[in-house]
């Protein structure tokens, strides 16, 4: 259905912007593959390799920016050289594309049912009347509730997930033959990214059509793809069907991205095997092999010419690499994080931090001048736990549970609204200024985004050495402390004149945790430090934290989304749903043996970069997104509207789901779990 034969893309200079007669930048480099009917191929790599570049080439969306060559033939046409105006008969019917933001490429003035109205009624020529029942039977496919209603919504009246779904039915309105996903589940939580990958599989068995996935998410492409494309530097470094790569990967690139991922089927134990370095930029690309600076097994041979694609013994499984590698541990070896000393029982540990029926909600307000309170948003209510010295616990939940306002509530050292917080044995209700500058010293917090928590104008030295300043430290200390920081996080210390811009992501983020570890902590609050992070960087922070945390005897309350990395990490999980904690107990039971629908449900939503696990699983898949805060809770269990096991109950068991709230009761084993009805799960 669709080929492409080495696709180059060069960015021309604006004109006046570079010195006379530079020839531009190539960021694809030779790219080549082909697409039959019905089949799923996967392109993965790290951030600008060349992945969303390639997608927009062959959909001729680039800008005139961009000189694009080679060859991309669709059955058999060619689009490359034809004018704006024959594309656009081509792209939404023959050739569809689900971008990665589908709030920004909806038109935010018009309905969802007439946006997809539309590329009806463009490319087929069908009446109004015709083309918005179309719509409607779209919305339906993609498991819309209400279609009829929700047709006549507006982009911003929909979930995020529920976009992305409205998306997809926009790009199978007029059956294409190639729908190529951009990234389609990278800012979803993990249940919506299942309930998307269900309805990508429903629509290619609806439409028949080929699918192009772009993703970073090697467990993604693991349970849905056919073949897989590894991009690195702008070309492909690897390829042949998934079973094979991901069972016998050639490439030392493709073995790392598989080692420096954390499973959720692994044990939790053995540190992550990160891989080292950066991408070279597509300008300072180096001689030969470009992965050659952060290839492990590299020798002089690699830097005199770059490798082409090669046959290694398997059918179509190709790889660019002149060394035979038979075993992963070849390339990267696994690390040992050095062994924490015998401590105490949990119990016999003193707490460092002690959350009891925590509280917050917030008003609803109307009104421009005479406001009037219309309601209430639950955004906590009645949270409870504790973290004990030298510990890490995992809060996880969907967006909109909850979690990041138990952390402001938290680093707030304010008497909260309703209930408990006790830091190091400290009530922060009633605690002075100067009392509150004094427990600021021992509760640190780690934020997800370190490009905009980082002043842009201030140099690492300076930023590293505020909060010492600010608590009295002197000026020989300040600066010993400083150098102590960077080697502490890995970073050199010539790296303290630089400004944070100069940094790539995991580099910032090394930077926040040296802030963070500056005034000796005891706790730290890591706000989804590695959500913002290629897999191969997050491997790197992981086993940093981890490190750190065995050397200085740190506590972390951990907040995350990504329950791969929460296995790898935590101690102890608690589990949240509208506000409250659904389950909380060690993390190796909870991840083994989960009590509550919701944690299962969680669980199963999670990929795993092995296409036999993957395609084997039985996946829960919850219907709908979580209720929204401003409506308030439903009367009884918050979890029954969209809980699988509600469904399964005899009428005395549901009615005492829709009359009584569970509260959090002990299970075996240091497990607590918020359901009526446990132990009757199958």
């Amino acid at each position: 259905m669709l080929e492409v034969d080495d696709l180059q893309v060069v960015f021309q200079p604006k004109r006046g912007a570079g010195p006379p007669g530079e020839q531009g930048v190539r960021v694809v480099r030779g790219m080549s593959f082909a697409l039959a009917p019905g089949e799923v191929l996967g392109i993965v790599g790290e951030s600008g390799s060349g992945k969303s570049v390639t997608s927009l080439a062959v959909m001729g969306l680039l800008p005139p920016s961009a000189h694009v060559t080679g060859s991309v033939r669709l059955h058999g046409r060619e689009l490359l050289g034809r004018s704006d105006r024959d594309l656009a008969q081509v792209r939404g019917k023959d050739l569809a594309m689900v971008f990665q933001d589908p709030q920004s490429a909806f038109t935010p003035v018009y309905s969802i049912g007439d946006q997809i109205a539309e590329a009806v009624r463009i490319h087929t020529g069908a009446t109004r009347q015709v083309a918005r029942r179309r719509a409607v039977e779209l919305l339906d496919l993609v498991g819309i509730p209400d279609p009829a209603v929700r047709a006549r919504a507006f982009p911003h009246e929909f979930s995020g997930g529920m976009r992305q779904r409205a998306m997809i039915a926009m790009a199978i309105a007029n059956d294409p033959a190639v729908l190529i996903a951009d990234e389609p589940t990278s800012a979803l939580d993990v249940t919506i990214q299942a309930q998307i990958l269900e309805v990508l599989a429903a629509a290619k068995e609806a439409t028949g059509a080929a699918i192009v996935l772009v993703t970073h998410d090697l467990g993604v492409v693991a349970g849905l793809a056919d073949r897989i494309l590894v991009m690195y530097a702008g070309r492909v470094v690897e390829t042949g069907s998934v079973d094979d790569v991901y069972r016998r990967p050639r490439m030392p690139y493709t073995i790392g991205l598989l080692g420096c991922r954390p499973r959720l089927d692994g044990d939790g134990v053995a540190p992550l095997v990160p891989i080292e370095g950066s991408p070279p930029s597509p300008p300072e690309l180096p001689p030969g092999c470009s992965f050659e600076p952060r290839c492990p097994v590299a020798t002089a041979e690699c830097r005199t010419a770059e490798p082409v694609l090669a046959p290694t013994g398997r059918p179509a499984h190709l790889a660019a690499c002149i060394k035979e590698i038979t075993e992963p541990e070849e390339v990267f070896p696994k690390r040992r994080i050095p062994p924490v000393g015998a401590r105490p029982p949990r119990t016999e540990r003193p707490a460092v931090l002690e959350v009891t029926d925590l509280a917050r909600h917030y008003p609803l307000l109307r009104g421009a001048v005479f406001k009037r309170r219309t309601g209430t948003v639950h955004a906590v209510d009645g949270v409870g736990f504790d973290i004990r010295e030298g510990e890490t616990l995992g809060l996880v939940g969907e967006s909109g549970c909850g979690k990041t306002t138990v952390l402001l509530e938290i680093l707030r050292l304010a008497a909260p609204q309703q209930g408990r917080i006790t830091v190091l044995g400290r009530d922060v209700n009633g605690l002075r200024r100067s009392e509150r500058r004094e427990l600021r010293r021992d509760l640190q917090v780690v934020f997800q985004d370190p490009l905009s928590s980082l002043d842009p104008r201030m140099p690492v030295a300076d930023i590293l050495a505020e909060p010492l300043r600010a608590h009295g430290w002197r000026e020989p200390a300040v600066s010993a402390r400083v150098g102590e920081l960077l080697a502490l996080v890995g970073l050199e210390p010539a790296h303290a004149a630089r400004y944070p811009g100069g940094f790539s992501g995991g580099q910032r983020q090394r930077i926040g945790i040296a802030r963070a570890l500056a005034l000796k902590p005891r706790l730290i609050v890591l706000d989804e430090p590695v959500s913002a992070l290629d897999v191969s960087v997050q491997a790197g922070v992981i086993n940093l934290l981890e490190e750190l945390k065995a050397r200085l005897n740190l506590s972390y309350l951990f907040v995350a989304h990504d329950l791969a990395v929460v296995r790898h990490i935590a101690d102890r999980v608690a589990v949240m749903y509208l506000g409250r904690i659904a389950e909380l107990g060690e993390a190796s039971r909870v991840f083994r043996a989960p009590a509550h629908p919701y944690t299962r449900a969680l669980l199963s939503a999670i990929p795993l970069p092995d296409p036999h696990r993957e395609r084997a699983r039985h996946r829960v898949l919850l219907q709908g997104e979580p209720q929204d805060a401003a409506d308030g809770p439903p009367q009884g269990c918050r979890f029954r509207p969209r809980c699988p096991m509600y469904a399964e109950l005899d009428l005395e068991r549901r009615r005492r789901c829709e009359r009584d709230e569970p509260g959090l009761r002990a299970l075996p084993a240091d497990q607590q779990v918020a359901c009526h009805h446990t132990e009757e799960r199958t």
